[in-house]
């Protein structure tokens, strides 16, 4: 894939979206006035992967691991422990092994563009039956813990499992599924944030996450029609 400055690869609209999150954040950050700069680090990370991997940019999915890492420890000091053992057992390594899947299968050498990809019903009968596994088990293992919020947070691993999987697999479905978990994860800080207004950086987060997952879903789609011709 292509190795040129990767900002430069953004469409005039994708610039704009990318802008307009940071600055969202920026200020959500400034008007929390908590001085919690982990957080607001991990969201510029974090806006900056989605408009990457809604692209089909193999740079989105490096930047998604470096993300998985800070929110989990964010996850961690408020002891939404799915989330963190999600993003840290997960979505990192699931990211990682994407990195390889991506580089493997670009649309064209000359472009930095994943080839978009269309899932068997074999595929998608495997990943239903593992996402129900991981929902159980992660259900017992949260409430063992004693994970803040524990249905919500069950949801958010069942919907961040699919949204990896899908992503692994080169699916434009997978915008749809970080899109439901972007809801999910709004909640939850939203439900942190009346604690500690540190955290109102990580609602903004994933409210810009999930506009751009939307983006994404958009873009995927008219990328499959395009590689198609």
């Amino acid at each position: 894939m292509n190795q040129q400055n990767p900002f430069g690869r953004l469409s005039k609209f994708e610039r704009i979206l990318w802008g307009v999150s940071v600055a969202a954040v920026a200020l959500s950050f400034l008007a929390g006035n908590s001085g919690d700069y982990l957080t607001l680090i991990a969201s510029l990370i974090g806006v900056t992967a989605l408009i990457f991997v809604a692209r089909g940019d193999v740079i989105g999915q490096v930047l998604t691991i470096i993300f998985s890492v800070f929110y989990g420890i964010i996850s961690y000091h408020f002891s939404y422990y799915g989330e963190m053992l999600t993003y840290l057992g997960m979505t990192a390594p699931i990211a990682a092994i994407s990195v390889i899947t991506w580089l493997k299968n670009p649309y064209d050498k000359a472009k930095s563009e994943v080839k978009v990809a269309k899932m068997s019903r074999s595929g998608a009968a495997v990943m239903f039956i593992l996402s129900a596994a991981v929902t159980f088990i992660f259900y017992f293992i949260l409430r063992h813990f004693g994970n803040a919020n524990l249905i919500p947070s069950t949801i958010s691993v069942t919907t961040s499992f699919l949204a990896s999987y899908l992503m692994m697999m080169r699916s434009p479905y997978y915008a749809l599924a970080y899109a439901a978990n972007d809801v999910v994860l709004i909640i939850l800080w939203i439900l942190a944030t009346l604690s500690s207004i540190s955290y109102l950086p990580m609602v903004v987060c994933f409210l810009m996450f999930f506009i751009n997952d939307l983006y994404g879903f958009f873009n995927w789609r008219k990328m499959m029609k395009r590689q198609a011709v």
